[in-house]
């Protein structure tokens, strides 16, 4: 069973397996009818989907343009969704431009890493197709390292090289970033909060605390629903988001990839979940945001 909405996914833009076009195809055959494509510091690809939706008229399906952020807080590292922005908005084009430059270092400081701790040299075509790209991710180093048969899968490749790599100092402010995607016009989510595929769940004090700094930050909403999370973790986001009058999202976080979830999957127990559940919908069909 799967969701007919989903508010959180990538594509070849950012580290997703497929194109806007393919992964637009895969959302239409499951019937999923209101999306949002969230690369990672890039809005190339919802560009490109924006216009794929439109030319396939079908006025039942509606898109929403998204967006993750790689972030930090006092607290420690954390993941922004925006939606619903303007991408012209000169605050929103400087956090974009930003981001790429720090993905741009993050990607030099894993090859250096890589390269000293590790022995692992890539070649120049490799090397040069890594730096073209709009958002280099541990996944496409993976790849590389699987083709060059220093890793067996991707996932291991990441889980025994990549991610020994600290990159904490390679992330946008939380501030900053919440701060230009309202001042797009649009709408700053947390993203996967108690700690997205393959991380550590976070501890209930740590939520806390990370909770209480963005939202002196001017954070509005919490992904509530999320593919990794069961109904009790789900329940718990959920009371947090109306207790401190959040809007509430939710999305698979889907990739294509083995590791992560079908596309549709709002919560671990695969149980639908229907548009009114997510109230960050009524303000983003509304006639504004906040």
């Amino acid at each position: 069973m799967h969701s007919f909405i989903d508010m959180h996914m990538h594509s070849t833009a950012s580290d997703g397996k497929y194109s806007p076009a393919i992964l637009l195809e895969k959302i239409a055959e499951l019937g999923i009818k209101t999306f949002a494509l969230t690369d990672h510091d890039t809005v190339a690809g919802v560009k490109d989907m924006e216009n794929l939706v439109s030319s396939r008229g079908d006025d039942t399906m509606r898109f929403i343009r998204g967006i993750e952020f790689s972030c930090k807080t006092k607290i420690g590292k954390c993941h922004i969704l925006g939606y619903g922005y303007d991408w012209h908005n000169e605050s929103f084009i400087s956090i974009l431009t930003k981001g790429a430059v720090l993905r741009s270092q993050k990607l030099e400081q894993r090859l250096d890493f890589l390269k000293h701790e590790y022995d692992i040299v890539f070649d120049e075509e490799g090397i040069a197709m890594m730096r073209g790209m709009n958002s280099v991710g541990k996944p496409h180093i993976g790849e590389l390292m699987v083709r060059m048969g220093v890793a067996s899968s991707v996932g291991e490749a990441i889980k025994n090289y990549i991610d020994n790599c600290p990159t904490l100092n390679n992330r946008l402010p939380a501030d900053e970033v919440i701060h230009a995607i309202r001042a797009a016009g649009g709408i700053s989510v947390w993203a996967h909060p108690l700690g997205g595929v393959g991380e550590i769940h976070m501890s209930a004090d740590k939520f806390l605390e990370q909770l209480a700094c963005l939202m002196d930050t001017g954070l509005q909403g919490l992904e509530c629903y999320y593919s990794r999370y069961d109904c009790q973790e789900v329940d718990y986001l959920v009371s947090c988001a109306k207790e401190h009058g959040l809007l509430i999202s939710g999305g698979s976080d889907y990739h294509g990839r083995k590791k992560y979830p079908d596309l549709g999957t709002l919560n671990a127990d695969t149980i639908p979940i229907e548009e009114k559940q997510l109230t960050i919908l009524q303000v983003l069909y509304g006639d504004s945001v906040l």
